[in-house]
């Protein structure tokens, strides 16, 4: 693999051509895509939604978009493949499949998606249509999700999960799912659900099935870690189910303990991790088992983690393992534990979402201005008088930047900036004076940048050039709407251009959005080796859009989503890819308009009119505007209310 060096990037040749190699070294696409997305020869980011299985089904992404703008649709827009959906289903499956006929188990997977993670109509539905031959379930973990999951037809086999804390209305509603033929199981969280589920059971007059979730001591890995663990949120401790068992015993409902499930954590990002809960989970079922609780289903929960970064890591934007390690470990730790102890082996269950949704959505922004150093600002005027002597000083290290005394520039041009901070806060300087050497800084970083291009070896020093340089791209796009998750955790996403991917990029940028918050910008980007702090792009073309894709987000970013700002949900397409070069834009949802966030902010829009027109009058009646101005004006105010609340060129 070519080595990128980012200091020469951020002064590189723009133009140049890229190899593969060199494409895969700048964004890891090969490496986090999962077989997905992929660099066509054109330079085009291309979707193959069934992965290297059919690697005759692909389209460029940039073309889906072109066809989309043709329609009159505007940007950001989120592209949804429900074949990768399908795909990710499955592969799991497949992985488990595959390590229970490997290792002789005696009995079969049932997974089960948490619809928490993504709760779109797309998402669920094409997960439970495509889920039905491998009798995939669903988890609802709040009444309104429990709504959803019955509405679903699933297959008597297919596992309902209720997980959460629980009224009694959704005790209720659960139980007469049971009546409806559905396999619910109510997940006791606490100790003091198990008298409600019985007492309201016998009220419906249906038998319950039950399900346990233990306090696992096991922790998982990466940002959830504190998720799980004696301090974990959910779970009944050992004495609790041994309570709960007896008391099940005392009053002839043992039949009805069918499940015992745990919470590791969320992208559990180290695979020991997973295998050490798996083996206390296991020994839980094995000992409960024996006591004589007919327990049929192994829950190990979630955690399954999407390797964000693609370097393969116990780093929290990875993994270091893939889905047939995964599989293979749960399985075996699963039946070793039963083995030892002479139990039949359980159904395994998971209940992995992250992993099935994250790879089927991509966030497109148009890159709309940029901003930077590097940006030429108009020329100052030369200042009367003697020029002040940092300023000399600083136009002769312009003069004199050359291979052999790079660093000493460098250095003595941070020096002299650092003095003129000083001198203007003590009044020494004129604001013309600080213009002008912020300018010579900037134009000597960007020499010094140019000069070290070419070297073999750059000093650790100068990896701060990049920042130094970079430009600040403007999105069209709220972060607080379309990527929570890198805002309030630092979350980190793949992010790359969707076209010009064979040419090399010239300069180096962060992202920010159009919101009016400072914290709206991603300053943090996927790198196989570290985090980045720019991320490489092109140079801006006033004839051709400049496509950026956020990838990996069908996971949680669109449940999480705020209106700060009142930037509303984005609109949306679902793609189905038919063959080379060939798709079909199966839905296209409109994203939100800016009445609909009024009125979820308690405003009447009639109100709101109202009041504009009662200005409007009064602005007629002292001639301020003319009728034909005071026309204009509220159609153009009605108008923004029903239009797209981001820019719309």
């Amino acid at each position: 693999m070519s080595t990128y060096n980012p200091a020469a990037a951020a002064a590189g040749v723009a133009g140049s051509k890229l190899s593969a190699a060199e494409i895969a070294e700048l964004y890891g696409i090969p490496f986090w895509s999962c077989g997905y997305f992929k660099a066509g020869p054109e330079g085009h980011l291309r979707v193959s939604p069934y992965g290297e299985e059919s690697s005759e089904l692909s389209v460029s992404l940039r073309s889906c978009l072109d066809e989309l703008v043709r329609q009159g649709e505007s940007l950001p827009v989120i592209l949804r493949f429900p074949q990768v959906l399908e795909h990710r289903l499955r592969s799991l499956n497949a992985a488990f499949s595959e390590a229970i006929r490997k290792f002789g188990y005696e009995s079969h997977y049932q997974g089960v998606y948490p619809i928490k993670v993504n709760q779109r109509r797309v998402v669920l539905e094409s997960l439970a249509v495509a889920g039905e031959p491998y009798r995939t379930g669903l988890e609802a973990g709040s009444k309104a999700e429990l709504a959803l999951c019955l509405a679903q037809e699933l297959g008597p086999e297919a596992l309902l999960c209720c997980n959460g804390f629980k009224d009694d209305d959704f005790i209720g509603l659960a139980l007469w799912g049971r009546k409806l033929g559905k396999n619910v199981v109510l997940t006791l969280e606490k100790f003091g659900e198990l008298h409600r589920v019985l007492q309201i059971a016998r009220e419906v007059g249906v038998e319950p099935a039950l399900g346990i979730r233990f306090k696992l001591h096991a922790r998982g890995s990466g940002k959830w870690e504190d998720s799980g663990g004696d301090a974990a949120k959910f779970g009944l401790d050992a004495a609790q189910i041994l309570s709960a068992v007896e008391h099940l015993r005392e009053v002839g409902k043992l039949d009805a303990l069918q499940m015992i499930h745990c919470h590791v954590g969320s992208q559990i990002t180290n695979i020991r991790k997973i295998k050490t809960a798996v083996r206390e989970i296991s020994r839980v079922y094995t000992d409960l088992v024996r006591m004589g609780a007919p327990l049929r289903y192994l829950n190990v929960g979630g955690g399954l983690a999407v390797d964000y970064d693609g370097s393969r890591t116990t780093f929290y934007a990875s993994a270091n393992y893939g889905l047939q390690e995964y599989a293979d470990d749960v399985v075996y730790t699963a039946m070793e534990v039963c083995k030892e102890a002479g139990v039949a082996h359980p159904v395994l269950v998971t209940e992995s979402g992250r992993a099935l949704t994250a790879h089927h959505a991509v966030i497109v922004l148009s890159v709309v201005d940029s901003m930077g150093p590097t940006k030429r600002a108009p020329e100052l005027h030369a200042s009367r008088g003697k020029p002040h002597a940092l300023i000399t000083e600083l136009e002769d290290l312009l003069k004199g930047v050359t291979v052999k005394n790079y660093a000493e520039v460098f250095h003595d041009s941070v020096s002299h900036k650092e003095t003129m901070h000083n001198l203007f806060d003590l009044g020494y300087l004129s604001l013309a004076e600080r213009a002008r050497v912020e300018n010579l800084f900037n134009r000597i970083t960007e020499r010094v940048a140019r000069v070290i291009r070419g070297l073999e070896y750059v000093p650790e020093e100068f990896e701060v050039l990049p920042r130094l340089l970079a430009d600040k791209y403007v999105c069209n796009f709220s972060l607080f709407q379309s990527l929570p998750d890198h805002w309030a955790i630092q979350a980190l996403f793949p992010v790359a251009p969707l076209s010009r991917l064979n040419q090399t990029p010239s300069r180096q940028a962060t992202l920010v959005d159009i919101s009016c918050d400072s914290d709206g910008k991603i300053t943090k980007f996927t790198d196989l080796r570290d985090v980045r702090a720019t991320l490489p792009l092109h140079e801006l073309r006033d004839e051709d859009p400049y496509y950026l894709g956020v990838f990996l987000t069908g996971a949680y970013q669109d449940v999480l989503a705020n209106s700060h700002n009142l930037f509303g949900r984005v609109n949306e397409a679902h793609i189905r890819v038919t063959g080379t070069d060939k798709f079909c834009i199966e839905h296209f949802e409109k994203g939100q308009q800016a009445r609909e966030l009024l009125h979820n902010m308690g405003y009447e829009v009639r109100q709101l009119q109202r009041s504009i027109r009662r200005q409007t009058r009064r602005a007629l009646s002292r001639r301020a505007v003319s009728d034909e101005q005071a026309r204009t004006f509220q159609k153009r105010y009605d108008n923004e209310l029903l239009g797209y609340t981001y820019l719309e060129d």
